[in-house]
């Protein structure tokens, strides 16, 4: 009989693409995909450690899926991903009822410690083996069809932030080469894909084989059929210029740009080791203005990080009304057990004072967001349709080259249409436009 297998993602774009590779792995192995936990052989929960809130919510879930072994036992349930190589035999701990506990980079064997789960009187299975080698390069990725996805091009961190649990978690940086990003692209759009991201923790310090990320941009470019090239995320001290000039002579690579700037205290960059000035973020945002200047721009940010003090947060939002991000991720500082600041910086910001830092912050952001989308009203932008609007199914979103969302009359349009359209309003989150012509 075949077996199900059920996964349940959380975090970022990476455990996205994670979940489709083990998809790949365990459907060349026989495997079905089941539409819910109820109906599965095999439950994975594919895991966030960036933020404690994260965990939270999975160990939440693993109470509910208590619950489900209790009712059918034989079921397999493990833990998969970043929270996965964190916390490792602590979760078992926790969450006794777990069968297998994976980390990232070892996937290749989840079908053998399911195998090996199977067995009542085994142990738990635990692998979390990190392998400076592993890009998964001749894994078949089992992706869900639509008009987005994603490709892995890097795994890994070298920077070692020390707000940052990634290092620890997912390994050193390696990348993968040339031509098997291209061959997976041409893959893509010939399964009718027509935007692809390509994922790494610091894309633009990719290189392998002598190709820098700016010509794998060009190489990618080259493939036909895709509308839209996007990457995520760059690191400010990665994005040179020639990759700038690179981006002004790539049509359809996305017009955006996100640039992790975390605060704009450079007392307090230089304790987070970010290996940039406050000062010298500006000047690269001088440079990217300058060479790309339809170019959208968003950022990270994190308030309330250990000695931040009311001056230190005053420079982050001098920062942000100079740079006028078109928006931001913003948060306010977890601590990461196994990090250099949850060991040596105490976490020394009251809660209440985070979260009020983290309200002022959102209020001038979201100001700054609304007068730019705002901007656009009675401009021209190409319009890729993603599907129906949740809100009324008699219109679509899609996203500018700018990675605007817009809302559009749905009339005659289908997923992965590249429309112009006519910007006719804009709060600061959307942009609501009319096709031209219509």
């Amino acid at each position: 009989m075949t077996r199900r297998v059920f996964i349940e993602t959380y975090g970022c774009q990476m455990n996205e693409a994670d979940t489709e590779l083990m998809f790949g792995l365990l459907r060349h192995r026989g495997y079905a995909v089941a539409d819910s936990a109820d109906e599965a052989d095999v439950v994975l929960l594919n895991t966030c450690a960036v933020r404690e809130r994260a965990e939270e919510r999975v160990f939440g879930r693993l109470g509910w899926f208590k619950a489900l072994k209790e009712r059918r036992p034989e079921v397999v349930l493990g833990v998969a991903g970043c929270m996965a190589e964190r916390l490792r035999e602590s979760l078992v701990e926790r969450a006794p009822h777990v069968d297998l506990v994976i980390g990232p980079d070892a996937y290749r064997r989840l079908p053998q410690l399911i195998d090996a789960a199977d067995d009542p009187a085994a142990d738990v299975q635990v692998d979390v083996r990190l392998d400076k080698r592993e890009t998964y390069r001749d894994v078949h990725v089992d992706r869900v069809p639509g008009v987005s996805g994603w490709i892995s091009i890097q795994r890994g961190c070298d920077k070692f932030c020390t707000f940052c649990i990634v290092p620890f978690v997912r390994g050193r940086e390696r990348s993968m080469a040339p031509a098997e990003v291209v061959e997976q692209a041409r893959g893509m759009a010939s399964d009718g894909f027509r935007e692809i991201t390509l994922l790494g923790q610091t894309v633009s310090s990719y290189y392998e084989r002598g190709h820098d990320f700016a010509d794998l941009l060009r190489l990618v470019h080259d493939v036909e059929g895709l509308h839209r090239i996007r990457y995520t995320s760059p690191y400010p001290n990665d994005f040179s210029d020639r990759l700038l000039h690179t981006l002004a002579e790539l049509p359809r690579v996305g017009r955006h740009i996100h640039l992790p700037v975390q605060s704009g205290s450079t007392r307090v960059l230089k304790d987070m080791k970010r290996g940039y000035t406050a000062e010298g973020f500006l000047d690269l945002i001088g440079r990217v203005r300058r060479i790309l200047p339809d170019h959208a721009l968003s950022t990270d940010i994190i308030v309330g990080y250990p000695g931040e003090t009311e001056d230190d947060f005053q420079r982050t939002l001098d920062l942000v009304r100079a740079v006028q991000f078109d928006f931001a991720f913003m948060f306010h500082y977890s601590e990461r057990e196994g990090t250099f600041a949850a060991r040596r910086r105490a976490d020394d910001i009251p809660l209440e004072v985070k979260k009020d830092r983290l309200k002022r912050l959102i209020a001038v952001q979201e100001g700054i967001s609304k007068i730019r989308n705002t901007r656009m009203i009675g401009r021209t932008a190409d319009v890729l349709v993603q599907g129906p609007s949740r809100r009324d199914p008699q219109q679509v979103v899609g996203r500018t080259s700018c990675f605007r969302t817009t809302i559009l009359p749905g009339e005659g349009l289908e997923p992965g249409d590249l429309v112009p359209a006519r910007i006719v309003g804009g709060t600061s989150h959307t942009l609501f436009g009319e096709t031209i012509g219509a």
